[in-house]
């Protein structure tokens, strides 16, 4: 459905949904508001407009069924609203080669049909009460929510968790469904800004399915069928990997009594998690050739996953170098030199890795000069630690983006999934502030030091054809 992030404010219902998880959204990268990366985002994307939180703090609380399915609330009486998140801890990084793509294929699919709905039924089941429906896939998950008003809990959880667990995968929906997917995958071709990314992280990950796209490729796509669906549903859509998540003006034992009841029926069992280690990292450069008039570059690297100690200072760190218009990417390549119109870092965080670079589009022939002043960036972050007062404004930035995000009820809801996916604790916010603030300048250029080897960094380049600079020179 539309790519997103994830770039991602992933905090941002899509998310949270960019491409990336870029500076100034660092809050998916701290402890509270868990790694990101990028999704595709289901159906269309849809404003979350947030409230102003008053009255009593939200109150946490966890439960797990007898299933093993995990309920995760946080409570807010003062809104009228409520995010009903279903998560599972599947996601393209847990495909063989051969169906990348049946997650978001998936994703899509069990909008087509269930046990109980067909698919006007399935669309026309939320927006009736004022509400609405989406999904999003990602490397390591895959989320179906909803939103309604607190009134319509009881029916936002049972449509949620009918998608998830009881799909009929009709044989015909799915033809006309792979095409719906083939018209997407042409217009990420059609966008050398996400293609670039690709391209990126096919080389960071190298030989491994976070390589491969989230949305496939046209022939593994013409390849899965509706077994092929049924048996990956059966064995990764399982009690063990499913998180429900709820925020807002909802009690966590009425969600609990609702999950209960929405999960009656459902058999499949739970099954270990087994996944591939990421191999070892070797940089690389990737040239490709498209008829654009602009180049678009990414400078980047294998850098730390969601346990990692070092993600908070790295957070810091990916806003200072490149969080917005003060951001030194901005202030030394864009302002100083007119070089280009975007210019940012990005942070994406798996499981047990994660990357992070530099993106930028600029004229293809300024590409080695903007190439030497990232480098130069970089190597500055490296050498010398930064200012008591650079330090003070980035904090203040990754706490600003956090607290505002909170503000809204679907952007409560993935952080809780997130951090139960990830983590299985929860981190108040006052845990995720008092994080930040321990964070130092010596941490800050620890992790510089650690990451920005310039023989370490990989570079990826989707430029103008010849015959493109041709046609726009004329």
């Amino acid at each position: 459905m539309v790519a997103e992030t994830e770039a991602a404010e992933t905090a941002a219902v899509e998310t949270t949904e960019t491409n990336t998880v870029t500076a100034g959204r660092a809050d998916s990268c701290t402890p509270g508001l868990l790694p990101s990366a990028r999704t595709h985002q289901g159906m269309r994307r849809q404003v979350d407009k947030r409230q102003i939180i008053t009255g009593p703090p939200p109150e946490f609380a966890r439960s797990v069924l007898d299933n093993g399915v995990r309920v995760v609330t946080e409570t807010i009486p003062s809104v009228r609203s409520v995010s009903v998140g279903v998560w599972v801890f599947a996601g393209s990084r847990d495909e063989p080669k051969s169906l990348n793509g049946i997650s978001h294929l998936i994703e899509h699919m069990v909008f087509k049909g269930t046990r109980r709905r067909r698919t006007h039924h399935i669309a026309h089941r939320m927006e009736s009460v004022g509400g609405y429906l989406n999904a999003f896939t990602g490397k390591e998950y895959t989320c179906f929510y909803a939103r309604s008003l607190d009134e319509h809990l009881e029916r936002a959880i049972d449509t949620v968790c009918d998608l998830v667990l009881f799909p009929s995968f009709p044989s015909r929906e799915l033809t006309k469904e792979k095409e719906v997917v083939l018209e997407e995958m042409k217009m990420y071709e059609d966008a050398p800004e996400d293609l670039v990314f690709d391209h990126f992280e096919g080389a960071t990950y190298h030989g491994h399915s976070l390589a491969r796209p989230v949305i496939g490729t046209p022939r593994t796509l013409h390849s899965i069928d509706r077994e092929d669906l049924l048996r990956f549903v059966d064995r990764h859509y399982t009690p063990n990997r499913i998180v429900l998540s709820v925020a807002g003006n909802a009690r966590h034992g009425d969600v609990v009594r609702l999950a209960q009841r929405a999960f009656e029926g459902a058999t499949r069992r739970s099954r270990p998690v087994r996944r591939r280690k990421v191999p070892s990292y070797a940089a690389s450069e990737v040239v490709v050739d498209r008829p654009i008039s602009q180049a678009h570059l990414v400078l980047g690297l294998r850098a730390l996953g969601a346990a990692d100690d070092g993600r908070v200072p790295l957070a810091v760190l990916n806003t200072i170098l490149g969080g917005g218009m003060s951001s030194r990417l901005n202030q030394n390549i864009r302002e100083k030199y007119g070089y280009c119109y975007q210019v940012y870092s990005f942070l994406n965080m798996h499981s047990d890795a994660g990357d992070f670079g530099v993106y930028m589009g600029t004229d293809a022939d300024r590409v080695d000069r903007s190439r030497k002043l990232i480098l130069r960036e970089l190597d500055r972050l490296r050498q010398k630690p930064v200012s008591a007062r650079t330090l003070s404004s980035a904090k203040s930035q990754v706490k600003g983006a956090i607290m505002l995000g909170l503000e809204g009820m679907s952007n409560r809801m993935m952080r809780l999934g997130r951090q139960e996916l990830y983590y299985q604790k929860y981190y108040s916010l006052d845990q995720v502030i008092d994080e930040i603030e321990a964070i130092t300048a010596d941490d800050v250029q620890s992790i510089a030091q650690e990451l920005f080897d310039p023989e370490r960094l990989s570079t990826v380049i989707v430029r103008p054809s010849s015959k493109s600079q041709i046609d726009t020179a004329t």
